[in-house]
């Protein structure tokens, strides 16, 4: 009787591509239209520039595919799992296959924006393939529909095997230091390539970037008939055998056991603290640190990457940035942990029935973090600093660290409460342990403000090292005090105005307001421009432009890749000057233009 209730291959992966496409369109109102359509833009001028690399420079084309596998592989790690839509486990009930399930489950992840524009890009494979005439074109076109396929498909197994391997502590940490270090890879990763730097390393290169998925297309567009007939086989191949593997993956996924975290060691409890208030709290949080793989994630990717990115450097004779692994890890601990109330679930409603619960609750959990965060951090500036030799780091460390952690507790527990982002209660978790189930659009938001907001925490302790190289200290110590206990009495406060609101929004969601006015409201030239701004303003006015004004009047010498210390000494502090403006330029725009938007709606309803 099971064939005869279940459609066959064909109609449940249209059945997929439907759902996929009703929740797709379902979701477009407010920021997420404003993210969607803003990161198709995005996306399409890299798969344009795409194409333009296999016109004007073909000797890159391998290596800008590479970048777009290497997008499908960590991107989903990046942001807990992937974009689950539909998930596995909603369709275990069916009478049909595993094999069959994954097929329409592939089918339905096609249904989206990122591939779309995916295979925008991967037309580069028959525009390059013009140069070999006719038959180039048509094996570009076939091979562009494979490597598309062979993209997803191995982003879908790799999450899949994650997924599934982390069930402990110990493979969530093994995950969370990879993720760290593609993450440094991905934004330091030519610091290498150029320590490596020579004829052969050009040579290898060059057969790696082939070797690769991404670059089997060019390799069958280079080749003769035959040997182009075989690459585009053996890819049909590998397509199958990565099918036959997920379909694997998902079966012991849904039968194996649903957990976000680790449970308690059998025997005797340790029993919580005698005193009460926020020791009990930060006891409390503590644990929850220690058996939440998703929290264990993020920490190892946090600290893995502040560990990378200097030792990178290292490798070409940089050491300026060793002595601030600490302070690169409090940053990046803080942007993991933006959404603490959020990661709870509904679980606020034990604060809001003890009464008065609201001031100990908001402290312990910062003492919990910095208890987590700041003995690591202390460890990573000084042995950083001292193994480095460079003496001139020790009052920007010592002024900057306290700062940071006073910041980053303050910062943290304010936007927990300010901004939360609805997730899933933790014993409600699907069957993906990286994932929260909260929105991760919403979430990497958060996390950029953090980036951004903790960093911002720090400036009067740098203008006051300008001054005097140890008058950063006792000002770095009063703003990380102050920080921390001011940002802390703002959210304890609103914690306690507005609880039952936050725990509305985690149980039901935001609530929809149809006069408020928002970004997907605006144009949609000024939704493209609203969104690209807050993605891309940070590059001229933080790494092009602060940081190279601070290496000026410190006087570091290395250029690294800062544009500005490139050029004559003429041009570099106009460069520096021009970057700052236009960073902040473009957050203005970012800012203005919904307030503009807001400001005339306003208006409107009151005339």
């Amino acid at each position: 009787m099971a064939h005869l209730v279940t459609p066959g291959p064909a109609a449940l992966a249209r059945h997929m591509v439907r759902m996929r496409l009703a929740l797709t369109r379902n979701s477009l109102r407010g920021d997420n239209a404003t993210n969607l359509y803003g990161g198709a833009s995005l996306g399409l001028v890299l798969a344009f520039g795409t194409i333009a690399v296999a016109v004007l420079w073909p000797a890159y084309l391998p290596v800008t595919l590479a970048v777009w596998l290497s997008g499908w592989i960590f991107g989903p790690i990046f942001i807990g799992g992937g974009n689950e839509a539909l998930r596995p486990e909603y369709f275990s009930m069916l009478p049909a296959t595993p094999g069959r399930i994954a097929a329409a489950l592939l089918a339905g992840a096609f249904a989206g924006p990122a591939p779309a524009v995916n295979l925008v890009a991967l037309l580069s494979l028959p525009v390059y393939g013009w140069r070999f005439g006719p038959a180039g074109v048509l094996i570009g076109l076939v091979a562009a529909v494979a490597t598309l396929v062979t993209m997803v498909m191995v982003s879908r197994v790799i999450v899949a095997l994650i997924g599934l391997f982390v069930r402990s502590r110990a493979t969530a940490v093994a995950v969370g230091v990879l993720t760290g270090t593609a993450i440094a890879l991905c934004s330091n990763g030519w610091a290498l390539l150029v320590a490596l730097g020579g004829a052969d390393t050009a040579a290898w290169s060059e057969i790696l970037v082939r070797v690769l998925p991404s670059g089997w297309g060019v390799a069958a567009v280079e080749a003769s008939w035959p040997l182009a007939l075989a690459i585009l086989a053996g890819n049909a191949g590998v397509i199958a055998l990565l099918l036959a593997a997920w379909a694997a993956l998902l079966s012991r996924r849904v039968v194996s056991a649903v957990r976000g975290g680790v449970p308690p060691r059998r025997g005797a409890p340790r029993p919580f603290p005698t005193a009460g208030g926020a020791r009990v709290v930060a006891a409390k949080e503590l644990r929850a640190w220690w058996r939440d793989l998703v929290r264990i994630q993020l920490l190892a990717t946090a600290f893995a990457y502040a560990i990378v990115t200097p030792l990178l450097l290292v490798t070409i004779g940089v050491w300026a940035m060793f002595p601030f692994m600490g302070l690169i890890a409090i940053v990046m601990a803080a942007a993991s942990s933006a959404n603490l109330y959020g990661a709870d679930g509904t679980a606020l409603w034990l604060t809001l029935m003890t009464p008065g619960a609201e001031r100990a609750d908001v402290r312990g959990r910062q003492l919990a973090w910095f208890l987590i965060v700041g003995p690591a951090a202390v460890v990573l500036s000084v042995a950083g600093t001292l193994v480095s030799g460079e003496t001139w780091a020790w009052p920007w460390v010592l002024g900057l660290l306290p700062a940071l952690l006073g910041g980053g507790a303050g910062v943290v527990i304010l936007l927990a409460v300010t901004s939360l982002v609805p997730g899933t209660d933790p014993h409600k978790r699907g069957g993906n342990p990286l994932s929260t189930g909260a929105d991760e659009t919403a979430e990497t938001s958060l996390a950029w403000l953090v980036l951004v907001a903790v960093p911002t925490t720090a400036l009067p302790t740098a203008a006051a090292v300008l001054l005097h190289p140890w008058a950063g200290i006792a000002t770095g110590v009063l703003t990380g005090v102050l920080c921390a206990w001011g940002f802390g009495r703002i959210a304890h406060r609103r914690l306690e105005s507005h609880g039952i609101e936050l725990l509305n929004l985690m149980k039901h969601g935001p609530a929809p307001q149809a006069d408020k006015p928002s970004t997907a409201d605006l144009p949609i030239q000024h939704r493209i421009g609203v969104t690209v701004c807050y993605t891309i303003a940070w590059l001229p006015l933080f790494p092009q432009g602060l940081v190279p004004l601070v290496m000026k009047i410190v006087g570091i010498q290395d250029p690294v890749w800062f544009l500005a210390l490139h050029l004559p000494p003429v041009w570099q502090w106009p460069t520096i000057i021009f970057m700052i403006a236009l960073g902040l330029l473009m957050y203005g725009y970012a800012i203005l233009i919904p307030m503009r938007l807001s400001s005339s709606s306003s208006a409107t309803a009151t005339g």
